[in-house]
């Protein structure tokens, strides 16, 4: 089940459990809020669009931490007359944990704890040892390890592995001479 709601003049789908950062909320720290300005909500392939808002729909959240943003660097030029300004700025953001979506009247609310319980419930994914036989073919045999999903590699961060050069011979040239 996922919705499709406005808050603080932005769309954001959401399903329960997801984590959102959106502009900054009044709200307090660990504060609990409601969004009444839900426009689609899917449910099991039923699928319910608002004229502009879905009437008696809401979307309950937790509010986690008031944050700020990465570091946006706001730089002007006006060529050939020596004008430069450079300055920076870090939005203002709320995190938000999507603690249910429903009806005003039958929303069933999951605590931020369950939520994180039901994660840890998850199966932790197993490291497996197979055996690669070397490309030498001399009949030995590598043990590789594979490594569980979320590695760096899966991540799509690039692990550089160094390589050693070889050293070359010194090898001094004879200078001959004309005669």
């Amino acid at each position: 089940m996922y919705a499709i709601v406005e808050i603080a003049g932005q769309q954001f789908k959401v399903e329960t459990g997801k984590r959102i950062f959106v502009h900054r909320l009044p709200e307090e720290k660990e504060a609990d809020i409601e969004f009444d300005k839900v426009l689609l909500v899917e449910d099991v392939g039923k699928i319910l669009v608002g004229e502009p808002f879905i009437k008696d729909y809401i979307v309950a959240g937790h509010v986690l931490d008031h944050v700020k943003g990465d570091k946006v660097i706001v730089f002007k030029k006006k060529r050939k007359k020596g004008y430069r300004v450079k300055n920076g700025h870090r939005q203002n953001f709320t995190q938000v944990e999507i603690t249910g979506i429903g009806e005003k009247g039958n929303l069933i609310r999951q605590s931020p704890k369950k939520v994180k319980e039901r994660a840890s419930e998850l199966p932790a994914e197993e490291i497996t040892v197979t055996e690669k036989k070397s490309s030498a073919g001399k009949g030995t045999s590598k043990k590789a390890v594979e490594k569980p999903a979320g590695t760096a590699e899966e991540k799509g961060k690039k692990t550089t592995a160094k390589k050693v050069a070889e050293k070359k011979p010194a090898v001094k040239k004879s200078s001959k001479s004309k005669e």
